[in-house]
Parts: C-alpha cells; structure tokens; sequence
C-alpha cells in the first residue's frame, strides 16, 4: 500500500538524515534548515501515521575539498528529499562563490545524470557528497566561456536540457491570455496542456531554453497569482530532436476541458485531471498541485 511505501520512505529519510548528523556533527558541515519538515517525518515514523508531511526536509551539507594549488574550496549543497525519496532523485544544488553561473549548471546537470545512472531507489546522499568532494573543483577551471564555445557546441548545450513546467494559477478565464498560451507554446516548439478555469494548470515541455521564455513571457502578463508549482529538468544525451520527441509526455499543446461544474460552469473536475495526468505517468503532479492524494 502507498501507506507502507510512506512509511518505509520516511524511515529510510530519517535513518540517513542520522547517518549524515553522525558522521558531521558540526553546523557548518551539515545543518537541517528545516527543523519542522524533520519533527513531522519523525512525528509520522513513530506514530505509523499515513499523513503525508506538509513540507519537505530541507539541508545544507558544506564540502571543502583540496585544489590543485593546495587551497581549500568550499562547496555548499543544498537539499531537499521529495517524500518519496529515495524512490526518486533527492533535490540537490550544488554552489560555491568560485563557480560562474554555467560552471555551476554544468556541474549541477552532471551530478544529477550521475545519481541517475547509479542509484535508482537507494539512499544516495552521501554518494553525493562524496561525487562533489571528488568532481566540483574541476568546474572552478572548466573555461565555458562563449569565446571557447564554437558554434556547434553552443547548439549542442541548448538541446541537452530538456525541461517540464508545472504552473498553476489561480484562475485562466481570459481568452487572449488562453489564445497565448496556446501560440506561444506552438511558436516555442512545446507540448503539454493547458486548463483553464479555476485553478487553472499550465504545463509546458521542450528545450529547457524555450521553456524559460514562454515563463517570462507568460508571468508578465497580468495575473492574480501564478507561479511554478514544479519543474522538471532531464539533461539529454546528445540532445538530438529525437532525444526530445522521447522526454515528451504530450504530443503537442491543447486546452483541457473537464466537464465544469458551479455556478459559472468553471470549476474544472479535478478527478478527471488526475486521471488524465495518471494515463500521462504524471499522477504524482497532482499532489504537488492540491496538496492531497489523487483517486
């Protein structure tokens, strides 16, 4: 039952989130930064409770690692686990003041292809920890500059990250803004599906590239509340238009409409959504989006 799954996940969290505080005892290497998430995953490991918690745990682990030249470099990763680690990848930010904004993407997408190669279902934090300590200076050197870029290689990195948005807003009645979503994803080569009403759900894939400008585009138009509720980023090997078509979940961008229901007739019926994300292998988003189990 996803109950049991819930619980042995949490035991699994809690049981390395031990193994972590034992091993770096001190704050600056390793510090939960949310002290509430924890006592809830506690709170639902000891009393076998199926409550799911209402954030997630939240850490910061520090590497140091020696440079070439002897100094010392500082990394800092910053965590999160999804309840449902380590059935899926932790979330994991790897900065430090040394690494220019793309060293530190490079570095980043590396890391999560490696713990996806490797560790598919198992505790994988400080195999982490142990790939930065290892691998994240060499980024510091890594000469991205454009200069050193030529052509194709520039090409060839837009198409290796392939990127899923997950936007919610408030309410989508407006028919421009509808007439938008739809050309603009048609322009920006992105698949995915659009309901409107209230709330209303956007979800966009495609280049990470052309999904970042049909965001920008989209929040500036004027809204109550809108914002990103997940996002999902896949880095691509070789990153060719098939290695695209593969990543997609929706062949291209339509209107959802379920049968609505209220006063207004735009209340969309949210068990229909979540079957339709669950035919998608999307069922998970559902709960990211209402905070409660889909049926």
């Amino acid at each position: 039952t996803t109950e049991m799954a819930n619980q042995e996940e949490a035991e699994i969290q809690i049981s390395e989130l031990d193994l972590l505080s034992s091993m770096f005892p001190y704050e600056e290497e390793f510090a939960v930064t949310d002290q509430l998430a924890l006592a809830e995953l506690k709170h639902c490991v000891e009393n076998e409770s199926a409550e799911v918690p209402s954030s997630k745990v939240q850490f910061i682990l520090n590497v140091k690692t020696e440079v070439p030249n002897a100094s010392t470099v500082e990394f800092s990763m910053a965590c999160a686990l999804p309840f449902k680690y380590p059935t899926v990848l932790p979330e994991i930010t790897v900065r430090s003041s040394l690494l220019s904004r793309s060293q530190q993407i490079l570095l980043n997408s590396d890391l999560k292809t490696y713990l996806m190669q490797n560790f598919s279902g198992e505790p994988c934090m400080l195999s982490a920890r142990e790939w930065v300590k290892d691998h994240a200076a060499a980024y510091i050197d890594k000469d991205l500059s454009s200069s050193s870029v030529t052509a194709s290689d520039a090409t060839q990195s837009e198409v290796t990250m392939f990127t899923r948005l997950w936007i919610y807003s408030h309410h989508i009645y407006n028919k421009q803004k509808r007439k938008n979503i739809i050309d603009w994803a048609k322009e920006l080569s992105l698949s995915g599906f659009c309901m409107p009403g209230k709330p209303g759900v956007v979800c966009v894939e495609g280049l990470q590239s052309s999904c970042e400008e049909f965001w920008s585009r989209v929040r500036r138009l004027t809204w109550k509340r809108i914002l990103i509720r997940h996002r999902e980023d896949v880095s691509l090997e070789g990153g060719g238009h098939a290695e695209i078509q593969k990543q997609r979940k929706f062949p291209t961008l339509e209107e959802k409409c379920f049968d609505a229901h209220g006063a207004r007739g735009n209340h969309m019926d949210l068990g229909q959504l979540y079957r339709f994300l669950e035919e998608k292998g999307c069922a998970d988003i559902f709960q990211m989006y209402f905070g409660v189990e889909g049926h």
